[in-house]
């Protein structure tokens, strides 16, 4: 369910209180239990579902694990290794439309950091087709500008090049947090013609999506999204932009969600923009934002050719010659501290990861792989040949 509006008061209690420890001591019985058994669990039928008002967990069940394919041996490994090795705050895991792997507390509201910028790239797709946002428009058609101007062949970057992060701008941004130390000299690359994750790029984006279409992104995220996927814990008033608007004129436009309604966004992305009935956003656009825009051997900084993923409309995609088995069309949001929503097509799975900022603590992207080789190697029916794509 929806959120009531809450007093600022109650939100920084929300936002600040610790991991449930009532919610890790449980489920820690439960494991060591060797997990419970649920007569009704056998019943589980192999069908792909969506959640209604809660999601349906198998994570308990050590036979609906089981029958549904999973190794509840395996996935107990790796719930050991997330609470030893990890600063992980929550985390979901998604299979067929159930919960199979849940840990901390999923439903606490924290900052997602750059996941943000996917969120925005799903957004934008209502109004890219129905001709509300024109991606070809160029800034300088849109009258943008910024603190102490934009040169002249900055100007000529198109929207399409905002949200591929290709704009060639290389203006300070209002926040930190990517590879804009790393950028040329400005008015050296063609708009389009060089990849850099750039926050002034993103937050250009965000400034021209309410432009556009006269809505506040937030008031979009809740219209297209937590309303149609029922998020349980959104709240619109936790909302807020922020940076240093004397250093640019565009604000990061920051998000507060849930682990489990991450993984619902996440879901929605799975399924091809459907949720049920309903078309929430058009598959071609789904698939468009999660598609290789640039190829790996074009990312930049150029020590990003060494790793593994390229680069789409706001999404990492996994790409190149490590991209395959269950990494084939694989794509994840990406946040600082440990802010993940990963979407596995060729397995049919949505992983869910959230490490709360206000720990001062990173759940880092290494944890994360070694994570996924446990989950992994816990599915009975993936079979990775040869060895993961960071190894």
């Amino acid at each position: 369910m929806l959120r009531r509006p809450s007093s600022k008061r109650q939100t920084a209690r929300r936002a600040a209180r610790p991991p449930n420890a009532r919610s890790y001591l449980a489920t820690a019985l439960i494991l060591a239990a060797g997990l419970a058994v649920s007569p009704a669990a056998a019943q589980v039928t192999q069908d792909t579902v969506y959640p209604g008002e809660q999601w349906e967990s198998l994570w308990r069940s050590r036979q609906a694990l089981e029958d549904y394919g999973w190794s509840a041996t395996g996935l107990r490994r790796a719930w050991e290794y997330v609470r030893d090795s990890s600063n992980t705050t929550g985390l979901v895991v998604v299979d067929r439309g159930r919960i199979v792997f849940e840990f901390g507390d999923v439903a606490d509201l924290s900052y997602v950091a750059s996941v943000r910028k996917s969120i925005l790239a799903m957004l934008y797709g209502k109004y890219v087709e129905d001709g509300t946002i024109d991606l070809e428009l160029t800034l300088a058609e849109l009258g943008m500008d910024d603190v102490g101007g934009l040169l002249e062949i900055e100007k000529q970057a198109e929207i399409e090049h905002l949200i591929t992060a290709r704009s060639g701008v290389y203006h300070p941004a209002s926040n930190s947090g990517d590879n804009l130390a790393d950028a040329p000299e400005r008015g050296s690359q063609q708009p389009g013609e060089y990849m850099l994750y750039s926050n002034w790029d993103f937050n250009a984006a965000g400034a021209v999506f309410e432009q556009l279409t006269g809505v506040d992104i937030y008031d979009a995220l809740e219209e297209q999204l937590a309303i149609p996927l029922g998020l349980q814990d959104w709240d619109r008033s936790v909302q807020r932009k922020s940076g240093d608007l004397e250093v640019s004129s565009n604000p990061a436009y920051h998000m507060w969600l849930s682990t489990r309604d991450m993984a619902r966004i996440g879901y929605l992305m799975l399924r091809e923009g459907r949720w049920r009935d309903h078309q929430v956003i058009s598959r071609d656009w789904a698939r468009r934002i999660s598609s290789v825009m640039t190829p790996l051997e074009q990312m930049n900084p150029v020590e990003r050719r060494d790793g593994y993923f390229g680069y789409g409309y706001m999404w990492w995609v996994w790409d190149g010659p490590r991209a395959t088995g269950p990494f084939a069309r694989a794509y994840t949001a990406r946040g600082a501290w440990g802010q993940w929503i990963s979407v596995m097509p060729a397995v049919d799975l949505v992983i869910a990861h959230k490490t709360n900022s206000v720990y001062s603590r990173t759940t880092s992207w290494e944890s994360w792989e070694r994570f996924m080789e446990l989950l992994l190697g816990s599915k009975a029916d993936v079979t990775v040949d040869g060895p993961y794509p960071w190894h």
